[in-house]
């Protein structure tokens, strides 16, 4: 265990648990965990708190699925593609990250993010129903490309609100209602979030204690975000998703002008 106050023990478990509540309903808790775990570790290495905030997340997210699983028809099989697929692209990403600038990228990402917005504002429908019409095999190997390869890229790349970006690509692609994508983006999210940890483990670059107990309040908050998401439809998803979209492009919007 870091050696921290507390009282910071303290926020930095009720941020796990905001952190799990949110990327159980609709992806992008990585938003609020991530800059908790910078305050609260300020002379920890930056690999070692990107390695315990994935040891926190991985919990969540597989409780959230497990509980969405249980609750809601999910693909698993393609699901898992997708995600393997993923953990491709984000090692990808990971390894081009020092080459490519960040400034440059985030503007487009604020621009896609901007259009994701104005489509789920002015288009009410959107991830409303799952449409009845069968998926064909194009589709699918699309999805996998831009939803597993493309948004797996970009998490090794830069990374905020990748569960965001999986759940508009799978409500888009594969015509899926808002809830369901959200229980298909919790496995592709396992996925990704079991190969980093992996290699951040390997090189000894997690805070397993405070992982640990940060992990029982993402746990916590996980399965209440999606308990909460099933109960409610997608038009509760809906307002969580515009909420965390405008918090991105505020994020990104301070990183690049800020």
């Amino acid at each position: 265990m870091p050696d921290i106050s507390t009282t910071m023990i303290i926020v930095l478990c009720v941020a796990a648990a905001a952190a799990g509540w949110i990327d159980a309903v609709v992806g992008g808790g990585g938003l609020l965990l991530l800059p908790a775990l910078l305050l609260g570790l300020p002379h920890a290495q930056p690999a070692a708190v990107l390695g315990t905030n994935k040891a926190v997340a991985i919990v969540g997210t597989a409780g959230a699925a497990v509980t969405y699983a249980r609750k809601t028809p999910v693909d698993v099989k393609l699901a898992v593609r997708i995600g393997l697929a993923a953990l491709a692209g984000s090692m990808g990403g990971a390894a081009l990250a020092g080459g490519i600038s960040k400034d440059t990228m985030r503007p487009l990402i604020m621009g896609v993010l901007v259009v994701v917005a104005a489509v789920v504002i002015f288009k009410p429908g959107f991830g409303a129903a799952p449409s009845a019409a069968p998926v064909s095999r194009q589709r699918v190997l699309l999805t996998i490309a831009l939803a597993g390869l493309g948004i797996g890229f970009y998490d090794g790349l830069i990374g905020p609100g990748t569960g965001t970006f999986l759940v508009l690509a799978l409500t888009a692609l594969l015509h899926l209602d808002l809830v369901t994508a959200s229980a298909t983006a919790k496995i592709v999210n396992c996925c990704t979030n079991a190969g980093a940890l992996a290699m951040f483990a390997y090189q000894g670059m997690v805070f397993w204690q405070l992982a640990a107990l940060m992990a029982v309040f993402n746990l916590a908050g996980g399965m209440v975000g999606a308990r909460m998401a099933l109960k409610k439809g997608s038009g509760f998803v809906r307002g969580v998703l515009l909420t965390v979209v405008g918090a991105l492009v505020v994020k990104l919007g301070l990183e690049q002008w800020g």
